[in-house]
């Protein structure tokens, strides 16, 4: 169970502040119930009510800065997707964001921009779709960094290469 100051990855709205956890005080909410009240992070004046007891929506503690140091350790290393037709594409790459883990969000970031390189170097434009799914994935994945290591999402792409160039 999670604490209030907790700090949380929730479903597809990425790091959320546990701001309360209790019953909630509304006519339609069980009493007997508990209830997660988060913030989320990235999007202001936004709250969200969530039984603790939750099993539909991924909920899951934000890495540690350590986790997230072995993580961008392995970034170089770590295989993009591999989509067998362009049809399936987006499935997959919808696959990898819903499955929450931010090795998947670095996988999808990865072949997108292989994938962006090779189409610039046909002359083409990146599709709007990995256009997309791109900013979906360095959203969820530099958010989640930048409150481990306590800094702006802004940062995370100089610091992630930073890291990369001292390894």
């Amino acid at each position: 169970m999670f604490a209030v100051g907790d700090y949380i990855v929730y479903g597809n709205n990425g790091v959320c502040l546990v701001e309360k956890v209790g019953s909630l005080e509304s006519a339609i909410a069980s009493k007997d119930k508990v209830y997660y009240t988060l913030s989320p992070c990235y999007t202001k004046g936004s709250t969200i009510f969530i039984p603790a007891d939750n099993t539909k929506v991924l909920m899951r503690p934000v890495m540690t800065k350590q986790e997230c140091l072995n993580l961008i350790g392995e970034m170089k290393e770590m295989e993009d997707l591999w989509i067998k037709d362009e049809k399936s594409r987006e499935a997959e790459y919808k696959q990898a964001l819903q499955s929450g883990e931010a090795a998947e969000l670095v996988k999808v970031i990865k072949t997108i921009y292989k994938r962006k390189e090779s189409r610039i170097a046909e002359g083409k434009k990146i599709t709007s779709t990995d256009e997309k799914y791109c900013h979906m994935a360095e959203e969820r994945l530099y958010g989640e960094l930048a409150v481990a290591f306590g800094m702006k999402k802004e940062e995370m792409p100089e610091f992630i290469e930073d890291c990369i160039k001292e390894s």
